[in-house]
């Protein structure tokens, strides 16, 4: 999700739940994103993981095709781009569990996504993932 907001762009970023994530900030954020089971469509599949993982809908139309990303892990990344809003502090992420502490036979329950923030692009550059700092060159692309 992107905004204009005071004449410049700025994107919407989530940052990982969880506690390998707890005291990570820069190079951790990431956009919204999730797999998708096979045979279901991928765009289908981004708008409903954007969704489990904010809490928010993603806009009815005006999708912007920022494409596919190879990430380091080698799993390929296709990603879409929408003009919106949304208050970073209404965000609700669906949650997951994970034996922590590790080797202590504890479930504990995670969200997916603890927060989200509205970033300029100079920002966002640096507090996204590596793997995905290219997307933010294609938004920019496509919108200017």
């Amino acid at each position: 999700m992107y905004r204009r907001r005071d004449g410049r762009l700025e994107v919407f970023l989530v940052h990982p739940g969880g506690p390998f994530w707890a005291k990570k900030d820069w190079g951790s954020w990431t956009i919204p994103k999730g797999e998708y089971l096979e045979g279901e469509d991928p765009f289908q599949a981004a708008q409903r993981e954007f969704q489990e993982e904010t809490g928010f809908t993603a806009a009815e139309g005006g999708f912007i095709v920022l494409g596919d990303l190879k990430q380091p892990s080698g799993k390929v990344l296709t990603a879409w781009a929408f003009e919106g809003d949304c208050d970073p502090d209404q965000l609700k992420s669906n949650t997951f569990q994970l034996e922590w502490p590790p080797r202590s036979g504890r479930q504990a329950e995670f969200p997916e996504i603890d927060r989200g923030a509205w970033f300029s692009m100079e920002a966002a550059r640096e507090k996204l993932l590596p793997g995905q700092r290219l997307l933010l060159d294609r938004l920019l692309q496509k919108i200017t």
